[in-house]
């Protein structure tokens, strides 16, 4: 059995990674501030003799110190998470994703623990073509007067650092570049686009694409995801790479506001709102991510098993199960 230090675990997919690490027998400690994620998403766990929660930042090095000290695995996830929160507070994406990560890889080379760290397909900057995203491309980002990248280069500080401790310090460090994730508990208060669609849809609401809907993603199941972080630890030879993790299954998200209005059975209008309207003036976007999975899949054999159409399906059911559960609103 090992013990396990998940930073940013209650969130998202932190949570359905301390799922399935418990699942495989291992001891869990979950470390987060609770700014993004939710205690409600480890309600599974909460009660499990193995699991541990601490309420604390990953930028108090003394707490970090004491968890890591006390575990043989470190998966880094804590980070901002969202567009919307990048555009609306760049100090905190900058500060979190970088001091956070700073401190996480001092520890881990003090006390010689095997890391995963959590980066993300924007370090991939303003792509404009649909060719497929390998991990040694070239990347190209806006200026630094725009928000939208703050993101994107303070993870791509922090790819720089863990590859540095690894090569000067001798830290065990893998690096997963996770594409859209998608999934149960994931929310739209951040801007993550299924979520919003899928609730607006439900909810009889205008389904907003922002900008002309051309853009395309790709969205992994969250269970994908996971399999993956945690073939990526398990696997020694992965030491010192930068793997995508991501599906290749292509939608412009213009069809993908049709197809979750079908799904929903819903009436709702689908209406295209400017990047300015939401984000501000002077916003940009990538137009296309598409991850090539060569790399992974050759290191150890994984690629995605779940289709889009699957995971929709999964995020909508979850949220008619919501709503019929909810209380009714007192009047």
């Amino acid at each position: 059995m090992a013990r396990v230090l998940i930073t940013g675990g209650a969130g998202f997919i932190g949570s359905h990674l301390a799922e399935a690490v418990l699942a495989a027998g291992d001891e869990v400690f979950v470390l987060d501030d609770l700014s993004t994620g939710r205690v409600e998403n480890l309600a599974q766990v909460r009660d499990h003799e193995r699991f541990h929660l601490v309420v604390e930042s990953v930028l108090h090095p003394s707490v970090v110190n004491e968890l890591v000290h006390k575990c043989d695995q470190v998966y880094h996830l804590a980070a901002a998470v969202g567009v919307k929160l990048i555009v609306e507070d760049p100090v905190h994406t900058i500060t979190t994703n970088v001091r956070g990560t700073e401190v996480v890889l001092e520890l881990c080379a003090r006390f010689g623990r095997r890391l995963l760290l959590a980066s993300t397909s924007e370090i991939y900057g303003d792509r404009r073509d649909r060719e497929p995203l390998r991990e040694d491309d070239r990347r190209t980002y806006g200026p630094t007067s725009v928000n939208r990248w703050a993101y994107a280069a303070s993870k791509e500080v922090d790819e720089f650092l863990a590859l540095a401790w690894h090569q000067q310090k001798g830290l065990d460090v893998v690096i997963a570049r996770l594409f859209n994730t998608v999934g149960e508990r994931q929310t739209g208060r951040y801007g993550m686009v299924i979520p919003r669609f899928v609730a607006s849809a439900l909810q009889g609401e205008p389904i907003e694409v922002h900008g002309d809907g051309r853009q395309t993603r790709c969205f992994c199941n969250v269970a994908d995801t996971v399999r993956a972080l945690q073939t990526l630890m398990r696997e020694p030879t992965t030491s010192g790479g930068i793997y995508n993790v991501g599906s290749t299954e292509s939608i412009e998200i213009g069809q993908l506001a049709q197809l979750v209005k079908e799904l929903c059975r819903s009436r709702s209008r689908i209406v295209n709102t400017p990047y300015e309207r939401v984000y501000g003036p002077g916003f940009e976007d990538m137009l296309h991510r598409m991850p090539s999975i060569d790399r992974i899949r050759e290191a150890i054999g994984w690629e995605p098993r779940v289709e889009l159409l699957e995971t929709l399906r999964q995020v909508i059911a979850e949220r008619r199960a919501q709503a019929a559960t909810a209380e009714p609103a007192i009047a």
